[in-house]
């Protein structure tokens, strides 16, 4: 019996999960989010800023401590969209390595995508085909198999790169909304043409997907084993959507399950589902609670 822990640095968050492994099973000790928006004015810019460097950084180590006071045997920190699109990512490598003695891994497109794919599968029944949307802050994969990965794609359209590149006003105009729906529609043509538009199970990931799901369910808190595997049909995705472009930010900061940071871009993320969802032709979404974490500690157990 041994316990491993992932660290994930994304576009909008830093993500920590320590699971218990033993006889194939993964037993879950810690699971947590802070919003760092590490990826702040990096699609205009291409580099880091030092204060979301900062933030991020803190966060990780922070992150690490847990872990290790959890007495995880191993430690996995991985960067995305954010990390990897920086001309200056050596910067996050250096300071997370003094921050912690890990040396941060920047994933590819490739392994966010497979192991983004690996968490999303490993609890869903019935053989697929999956189709494995994860909408980050900074980039989305498109993820096509049964078991295996078959197909994939990993494009730059996230909830904090659009929101950047389009919105401007509080709540946004209906122009820079049709803005994000632009750059979303073109990335679904390429998504298509790589991972093909057979049918498949739509399995959504990430953060914009479960506070969709929390915001669907009405919950007042945040409750995991409820939004697992929730169903959302494209007319809700719609309606709320709609509705979350039609308030203000402080008010979407006062829904009770938007987590802190999130209510900027949450319009945007919402806006790529629900484009993913037209283009591809899903009448509903599965939405998991298991993703890229997931697959990190997977590869880490020796079961992937």
């Amino acid at each position: 019996m041994r316990r491993a822990a992932a660290i994930d640095v994304g576009t909008n968050s830093v993500r920590l999960y320590v699971a218990e492994l033993a006889d194939g099973k993964r037993i879950e000790v810690e699971r947590d989010l802070v919003i760092t928006r590490m990826g702040e004015g990096v699609d205009a810019s291409g580099s880091l800023g030092d204060d979301a460097l900062r933030r991020t950084v803190e966060a990780v180590a922070d992150y690490h401590r847990h872990a290790r006071d959890a007495e995880a045997d191993v430690v996995r920190i991985a960067a995305t969209s954010a990390v990897r699109d920086s001309h200056d990512r050596d910067r996050f490598v250096a300071a997370v390595r003094d921050a912690t003695g890990v040396v941060p891994e920047i994933l590819t497109g490739e392994q966010e995508a497979r192991c983004s794919f690996l968490g999303a599968v490993d609890e869903l029944e019935g053989p697929g085909p999956f189709l494995v949307v994860d909408v980050g802050g900074g980039s989305t994969e498109f993820v096509r198999g049964s078991r295996t990965v078959e197909a994939w794609i990993s494009l730059d359209v996230g909830s904090v790169r659009l929101t950047e590149r389009h919105i401007r006003h509080d709540p946004p105009s209906e122009e820079e909304l049709a803005g994000v729906g632009r750059d979303a529609d073109a990335a679904v043509d390429q998504a298509k043409k790589a991972v093909g538009d057979g049918p498949a199970n739509l399995v959504g990931l990430a953060g914009t997907a479960t506070t969709l799901a929390a915001v669907s369910l009405g919950l007042r808190d945040y409750d995991r084993d409820r939004i697992h595997h929730a169903a959302l049909g494209i007319d809700e995705i719609g309606r709320i959507t709609a509705e979350l472009g039609r308030m203000t930010n402080d008010q979407r900061r006062r829904l009770p399950v938007m987590p802190p940071g999130r209510e900027d871009v949450i319009v945007a993320g919402a806006v790529i589902l629900l484009r993913v969802m037209e283009g591809f032709g899903s009448s509903e979404m599965i939405v998991s609670e298991s993703d890229l974490l997931d697959g990190l500690v997977l590869t880490l157990s020796g079961d992937a």
